[in-house]
């Protein structure tokens, strides 16, 4: 009896996930955000649902939940550029902080105005629904397949992955006001969240600088490594909590040490891992929260919890963005999308149960408005994300797709590669000869192989679906790439259309612009040339994708090498014809 119930757990845990990313393909489709996806897979899978499926173990959910966020975070982590994350930490940093707390504040007096509980308890909802969720930005944005300005997209990945540790203070500094009887804070809590903050940070550089010097001395299988990261990031996890700090944060900085250190062996490997980790951790999480909820519970929340929903959305989040980032002088553009990408996942769902573990009453109130909460955010924000990004402004074009190849490397020689890269059916390439193949600074061809043999006659033209091989330097290299990307046409449409037909160097002088493009400008900018009047109006904070007009003339900043504007995109904008009749 005990193998055929195991074996019935295992064939329902692997059907529930082979059917949720099997719907995946039709939520792409729709538009539909996958987390929502999930949870009404879970929903229908529940005791409510055509499942039927009992499950109400709020203690193994927690713990689940735990270790699915831990993984999401660390390959949030190993996905953030040292550049991104440069950019964008005083800016999240506040919003992960006072953005959060002013959230919570004027959710928490919504609800005290809107149900008429307590204020004890209206500050704990406040709390529970304050942070963004980082699965929910990483997997939206990242399946929208969305290149935002830097600036915007590196500030929503870090606060997201930073703004746990304020969201889960503030809610256990309401269970335990909730709780005790003087009703009281102290300067302990306060000293609590600094030292939760200050050993999250601490202990997550200190091992992840540690890893980035151990990890290339290692001989270890390759499959292991990827491994030895995750399980290394969940003890970081279990032993910074132990300590009294944040172990979600702990486990981010890990992965944003490891991510940006160019001494990880296997790096492509590593990250294939964890995003596919990842996903799975997205896709447990989500199902399980699922089938914790009873929909017929939900009914009594729906009114209340919509007004709350609004007013989170359309009042607390934009407010909050406001005055967090009034400081840093963001664009209004990207003000108003980072106040529409407040979106909320599966950590309020389960701060929702920290009530419930605590032994407060009324907890399952709390869980089905906070739940109902979150499907709300994922319908309205999380659907419309793409849309709003392009109506705002803030996405960029596309990069050139990524080339289909194949990276060798070699064990005892990190800096030596193979690269082997398909010819695509619409490369310039086809019709070359085999001899007259590309050579960059860092790689040099090696041959071609055909039907699976190696062609030895240079003078034959290049051919569809031919495999170039490459002696090289790096495990990645972006100009030998550009030859062998499907769609380069497609993608110079595209990015004529964002930047203009001309290029502008950054050092050319606005008199000279002016004149040429019979522009007006104020007086004192007319001896400046373009870098230093995008550095003055974008307050020294420029990133690729901003823009002014001139007239009938927009430049936008196209290109930025190791932190210097060096090129400018230039687009005439011809007035539209006015409509007669």
């Amino acid at each position: 009896m005990t193998i055929e119930i195991s074996s019935q757990y295992i064939f329902l845990a692997g059907a529930l996930a082979l059917f949720s990313i099997l719907a995946s393909v039709l939520s792409r489709r729709l538009g539909a955000p996958l987390l929502l996806v999930f949870l009404v897979v879970g929903m229908l899978a529940g005791e409510d649902g055509i499942g039927g499926i009992e499950f109400d173990n709020s203690g193994l959910a927690f713990l689940f939940g735990n270790l699915a966020l831990a993984t999401i975070l660390l390959d949030g982590g190993l996905g953030t550029r040292r550049e991104s994350f440069a950019i964008s930490l005083k800016p999240a940093f506040m919003l992960a902080t006072v953005g959060v707390l002013v959230t919570a504040g004027i959710t928490g007096a919504a609800v005290y105005w809107i149900i008429g509980l307590p204020w004890q308890e209206s500050l704990l909802i406040g709390a529970i629904i304050g942070s963004t969720d980082a699965a929910a930005v990483f997997g939206l944005i990242r399946n929208a397949g969305l290149r935002l300005k830097e600036r915007t997209g590196a500030t929503l990945e870090v606060e997201s992955g930073a703004n746990d540790p304020m969201a889960i203070f503030l809610t256990i500094t309401m269970v335990q006001l909730i709780g005790s009887q003087d009703k009281e804070l102290g300067w302990g809590m306060l000293l609590h969240f600094v030292q939760q903050m200050g050993l999250g940070l601490a202990i997550g550089a200190g091992i992840g600088y540690l890893l980035t010097k151990v990890l290339p001395r290692l001989k270890l299988a390759s499959s292991l490594y990827p491994l030895l990261i995750m399980t290394t990031g969940l003890s970081v996890f279990g032993i910074t909590n132990l300590l009294g700090g944040s172990g979600f944060l702990a486990i981010y900085i890990v992965g944003v040490v490891l991510g940006n250190s160019v001494n990880m062996p296997y790096k492509k490997d590593v990250h294939r891992f964890h995003d596919g980790m990842a996903w799975l951790s997205q896709i447990g999480m989500f199902l399980m929260l699922g089938l914790l909820v009873s929909p017929s519970q939900l009914v009594t929340v729906i009114l209340p919890a919509i007004a709350i929903g609004f007013a989170l959305i359309f009042v607390a989040r934009p407010i909050a963005v406001l005055l967090s980032l009034l400081p840093f002088h963001f664009p209004w553009r990207e003000q108003v999308f980072i106040s529409w990408c407040g979106l909320r996942g599966a950590v309020p769902i389960i701060l929702a149960m920290y009530p419930s573990l605590s032994g407060l009453e009324q907890t399952n109130t709390y869980f089905h408005l906070v739940f109902f909460v979150v499907i709300m955010s994922l319908v309205l924000q999380g659907w419309t994300i793409p849309k709003v990004a392009r109506w705002l402004k803030v996405e960029l074009p596309d990069k050139a797709a990524t080339p289909n190849t194949y990276s060798l490397s070699f064990d005892d020689f990190h800096n030596r590669h193979i690269l082997i890269f398909n010819v695509p059916a619409d490369s310039d390439l086809v019709g070359c000869s085999v001899e007259s193949m590309p050579s960059t600074p860092y790689s040099r061809p090696m041959g071609v192989m055909r039907g699976g043999e190696l062609m030895v006659e240079f003078d034959q033209a290049l051919q569809a679906n031919d495999k170039a091989a490459f002696f090289s330097q790096v495990a990645e290299d972006i100009e030998l790439s550009r030859y062998f990307t499907s769609g380069q046409r497609l993608q110079q449409t595209s990015m004529s259309q964002f930047y203009g037909d001309f290029v502008v160097n950054s050092d050319a002088k606005l008199r000279d612009l002016a004149y040429f493009y019979f522009f007006r400008m104020e007086e004192r900018y007319l001896d400046c040339t373009v870098k230093e009047f995008f550095l003055e109006k974008f307050h020294r904070r420029v990133v690729v994708g901003d823009r002014y007009r001139f007239g009938e003339i927009e430049l936008t900043v196209k290109e930025i090498e190791k932190g210097e504007i060096t090129t400018f995109g230039l687009k005439i904008i011809r007035p539209k014809p006015s409509a007669k009749g």
